[in-house]
């Protein structure tokens, strides 16, 4: 399959014409040297959707009634679990993440806090520890992580909030995973592919090959996901995913 060429536009014109008339070679490297406040302006092309207008439609349908169940049957829970952190140790109950979703947009993803405050100032410390290659960063037995933590993060708990990310129109139930912005700064225009669609809480990745370290399965499970949707291919996941979350294999 020919590669799209993803990158649109920048923020501005002038950066749009240089990606956009650039070799390929130096098209990728103007686009990697982007600036951070660049990102959330990206167009990116969406080549690789498959979603007819009904289809959008009905994802959207669905992923709102989803979500609006499982926060309601849910709701003593995520009181149980707030209450939980508060009394494990000090910081809010919220970790709000600023994610890269479809487009290139930015958002604000909602996390149950799982580590310590100020955990990201010493992730940098512990980069030889990472379990994943590439851009991923995921490490096992992560001092960082609270005792709650390591219960919600077992059973992927922590993820419940981005159920109102879902009724906010900016992830999906499904849908591959919303990076951060300095993940997508190490993307190829191969890679960029994945934002074509709204992020999931779960996808084919986390269902297909969680510990997987490989960033490039990581990718092409998403990819596969995107050419292959069908209302029947979610329904699947999902019920795959509740599996995966009563074995408590999360890290």
């Amino acid at each position: 399959m020919a590669t799209p060429d993803v990158w649109q536009s920048m923020s501005t014109p002038a950066a749009a014409t240089a990606v956009r008339e650039a070799p390929p070679r130096r098209r990728e490297s103007a686009a990697r040297q982007a600036p951070a406040e660049q990102l959330g302006e990206l167009v990116v092309a969406s080549q690789l959707e498959r979603l007819s207008t009904a289809g959008r439609i009905l994802k959207r349908s669905f992923d709102v009634l989803f979500s609006s169940l499982a926060l309601l049957l849910l709701a003593p829970m995520l009181l149980l679990i707030a209450i939980a952190i508060r009394l494990d140790s000090q910081g809010s109950v919220l970790y709000i993440s600023e994610r890269i979703g479809r487009n290139g947009r930015r958002f604000s993803c909602f996390k149950f806090r799982t580590m310590i405050q100020n955990a990201e100032r010493q992730q940098e410390r512990m980069r030889h520890l990472n379990l994943r290659d590439g851009v991923l960063f995921k490490v096992a037995n992560d001092p960082r992580v609270t005792h709650v933590g390591r219960i919600l993060r077992k059973y992927s708990l922590d993820e419940l909030p981005q159920f109102f990310n879902v009724l906010r129109g900016e992830m999906s139930v499904v849908g591959p995973r919303p990076p951060i912005a300095s993940e997508v700064r190490e993307y190829s225009l191969a890679h960029m592919r994945r934002l074509s669609v709204l992020p999931g809480i779960t996808g084919l990745w986390q269902t297909q090959a969680r510990h997987d370290p490989s960033f490039e399965s990581y990718v092409s499970l998403d990819l596969a996901y995107i050419e292959n949707w069908s209302l029947g291919l979610d329904f699947k996941i999902i019920a795959q995913t509740v599996g995966i979350l009563l074995s408590g294999t999360g890290i």
